[in-house]
């Protein structure tokens, strides 16, 4: 028998694939759902199910190919509809016309084969595209206790050779407390959406989770999800999207003060990571802002993502050092992103700094600061911020942006730690500001721990703040001991010359 020869790489079929009109959902299964797929919502109550699923329904139904939504022995369609209609995808000029709701309250406490008959007959009226059963879960649930497990199973069977042979695109919505995927329902769904809610101290976080989707590679992991007025919205984890990878060259950016170019071998590398760290009151938000100032200058956008203060009071911080950042703001050349809220995610983050840096073509980010950031976080979402922030950084400077982030140092000026964390690993450069004391003055010293790839200065400079921002002084080359906090100073002796 002859062996058949293998498909070549662009004669492989693909699927057809429908828009989620979900944002972000359709980057997690991998493009969007497939066409004619059998479909499973599941997840507890209040984690967004039907919202997602009248959201995809309004997305993708027409008046040739109409959307059904069918109604079982959950709340009636009446009562779903008061509330959905407060969301901005629905409309309701379109019902009656592109989408149509179908009560079989009745038919489900009665016997599965009229729940069978009674979707049959729409099917054939209405001829629909996509159809929608919630809760699919409470139709198996509530039938009477001498219906046999075969009998369910073999109504899921039926159901789904039904909806695939209509050539529909169907979502079962299934309430269910916990993970649980032995009901039959799983077993012929091609695909499997999970929602979740969490609750932690007083902070409730939803999650999303593709179980799977057949002929697709979905995005692994738990994804942060959010319900605005606009909607059920899905925040990816940030993966590396090696489609988006920046090459790096060898320009490279100011930070904005006279001196700390030079410390640096020529300014920050254009696509590096820098960490700023430092204790409380050392300056770091003003470094921060005359970052943002240089690249302004230069022609630059920027953005600035803050958590502990204000936009307002913000700007008027960098006003007070000869910093105006207002125009940059009205000329949209700058945009300052406050997250403020405590059951933040670091995906949410990703996303409106992303969207900003996309809309102006951004170059520069800042972070002022990511203790705040981490403060802000829901606490679900503290247990793993390294990884998290981690996944941050590499999104951001894959396309190319030079991010700079400030970050609270605890633990005195034993080590650069903050909340626990090393940061080494997290960034290519790393500046760091600590307190020494000289001849009974408090001093503020500066040195620069690390840079990747590059040559840089290993010494300490003092600076000073000023009405201007940043003034480098003196170098401390001839004090020992400046990371404890109380230099002394040494007579050096100069070498003895080689006898000529």
């Amino acid at each position: 028998m002859a062996r058949k020869k293998p498909r070549k790489p662009d004669q492989r079929p693909s699927l057809t694939l429908l828009d989620t009109g979900v944002p972000g959902l359709n980057e997690v299964l991998g493009g969007g759902v497939p066409a004619l797929s059998f479909n499973v919502i599941a997840g507890g109550p209040g984690s967004g199910k039907t919202t997602m699923a009248m959201q995809l329904l309004f997305a993708n139904a027409t008046a040739a190919r109409p959307g059904l939504f069918i109604t079982l022995l959950g709340e009636t369609s009446l009562k779903m509809l008061r509330y959905q209609q407060l969301f901005d995808f629905f409309d309701p000029e379109r019902i009656g016309s592109d989408v149509h709701f179908l009560n079989l309250s009745e038919e489900a406490l009665a016997d599965l084969d009229d729940v069978l008959i009674r979707i049959t007959a729409e099917v054939e009226r209405l001829h629909p595209a996509i159809i929608v059963v919630d809760s699919f879960r409470s139709l198996i649930g509530g039938q009477r206790a001498d219906i046999s497990t075969v009998k369910i199973e073999h109504f899921v069977q039926r159901l789904a050779v039904h909806l695939t042979t209509w050539e529909i695109t169907s979502f079962l919505i299934g309430e269910y407390p916990e993970r649980d995927i032995r009901d039959p329902v799983f077993t012929v769904a091609d695909s499997i959406i999970w929602l979740n809610q969490e609750a932690h101290r007083s902070s409730v976080v939803r999650r999303l989770q593709v179980v799977k989707v057949r002929g697709l590679a979905p995005m692994p992991g738990l994804h942060t999800i959010r319900i605005t007025g606009a909607g059920v919205q899905v925040f990816p984890r940030t993966p590396q999207r090696y489609d988006d990878s920046h090459p790096r060259g060898n320009h490279r950016l100011s930070t904005g003060i006279t001196g700390l170019d030079e410390m640096m071998g020529g300014g920050i590398p254009e696509g590096d990571s820098l960490v700023l760290a430092g204790p409380t009151g050392t300056g770091k938000t003003t470094f921060a802002m005359k970052f943002v100032a240089a690249g302004l200058a230069a022609g630059e956008a920027a953005v600035i993502a803050i958590f502990e203060e204000h936009p307002e009071v913000y700007l008027q911080r960098a006003k007070s050092i000869e910093v105006d950042l207002r125009a940059a703001v009205s000329a949209d050349r700058l945009r300052i992103i406050y997250l403020r809220p405590l059951d933040l995610s670091v995906d949410e983050t990703l996303e409106e700094i992303r969207t900003a840096v996309q809309e102006i073509g951004a170059k520069r980010v800042v972070i002022d600061s990511i203790s705040g950031f981490e403060m802000a976080l829901a606490p679900a979402f503290r247990e793993d911020f390294r990884e998290s922030l981690y996944r941050l950084i590499g999104a951001l400077t894959g396309i190319g942006v030079t991010m700079y982030s400030t970050v609270e140092m605890v633990g005195g000026n034993a080590g650069l730690q903050f909340t626990g964390y090393q940061v080494s690993f997290l960034t290519d450069d790393i500046l760091s500001q600590r307190y020494v004391e000289i001849e009974g003055e408090l001093r503020k010293a500066l040195v620069v721990v690390k840079m990747r790839g590059s040559t840089h200065s290993r010494e300490f400079r003092t600076y000073e703040l000023s009405t201007t921002g940043v003034e480098l002084r003196e170098s401390l080359q001839d004090y020992d001991g400046i990371i404890t906090g109380m230099p002394t100073r040494q007579v050096r002796i100069p070498p003895r010359p080689l006898p000529g």
